[in-house]
């Protein structure tokens, strides 16, 4: 269990794959995405807003919303859908990433997954957001029967 220092609530973490799968309630967020790296030098975010960054050897990466990032000069071809998976998971808990992952990859739908400190977030083509919501909704219907099975034995 952890206190949410900003909201000043107790919420239970879960660990367990298929608590964690069961429980997910995926939703699309609404807008676009890119991916965008910006040079080393500095590695500041000079007048963007970007929802997500990351420190990388070659430079910082950025998650911009598309008009944004199309309006600094960034390529925008490859736009990406965010869906978020709203269960409080651990971040050492294990099997909700590669249960996503290979749930989608099975489908042929690339994903990028962003593992933040209240929910992970998934990137997906966004030509390709609806067919992976829907797949991850029957995923998480799956592992909840699953469950009860295991219960019910």
């Amino acid at each position: 269990m952890i206190i949410d220092s900003g909201t000043a609530k107790m919420t239970t973490v879960l660990r367990d794959k298929f608590e964690m799968l069961s429980n997910m309630k995926p939703s699309l967020e609404d807008g676009e995405y890119v991916f965008c790296s910006l040079p080393n030098e500095g590695s500041k975010v000079h007048n963007l807003n970007p929802i997500a960054t990351f420190h990388e050897r070659e430079g910082l990466a950025v998650v911009l919303e598309k008009g944004e990032a199309h309006g600094a000069g960034f390529e925008t071809s490859l736009a990406m859908r965010q869906i978020t998976l709203n269960v409080n998971s651990a971040l050492d808990g294990v099997g909700l990433t590669a249960g996503v992952a290979a749930c989608l990859a099975e489908a042929g739908i690339p994903c990028n997954m962003v593992a933040a400190y209240h929910h992970d977030h998934i990137f997906v083509p966004a030509g390709l957001a609806d067919r992976a919501l829907q797949l991850l909704i029957s995923l998480q219907g799956d592992s909840a029967r699953a469950m009860r099975n295991v219960d019910g034995q």
